[in-house]
């Protein structure tokens, strides 16, 4: 399973920008998708998280500024991101959880594939 990011770009303090993920490959099903970021220096940080439920889950720094959605029928992910701040600077991945296709009706492996990662850059 391969994940490709895009989107990432130079924005101003209280711009907008959106980031797409897109899955390709052969699997059965996908369990949960999400956004990190890692800005230099930095660990990696959970961004936002979407549940094939429906269920998301955001970092306390982004909610309410950022939307994590999902497009299913283009099996791709998306990050919309309003008012970024200077902190908002990080390369930006997706990521996806779910299993491989198996035998008959019982699931197969487990994956969790990373995209490249998108360079987001806030100037003030």
């Amino acid at each position: 399973v391969q994940l490709q990011a895009s989107g990432g770009g130079l924005v101003q303090v209280g711009g907008s920008l959106r980031l797409s993920c897109v899955v390709s490959g052969s699997f059965r099903s996908i369990s949960s998708m999400a956004w990190y970021r890692q800005a230099p220096g930095k660990q990696r940080e959970l961004v936002a998280r979407l549940s094939s439920e429906g269920d998301q889950n955001y970092a306390a720094s982004v909610k309410d500024r950022f939307t994590i959605a999902r497009d299913s029928a283009v099996n791709s992910l998306f990050l919309y991101m309003n008012s970024l701040k200077p902190e908002d600077t990080a390369v930006y991945y997706c990521n996806a959880v779910g299993n491989l296709a198996g035998k008959g009706k019982y699931p197969g492996p487990t994956f969790n594939s990373w995209g490249q990662g998108t360079l987001v850059t806030v100037s003030s």
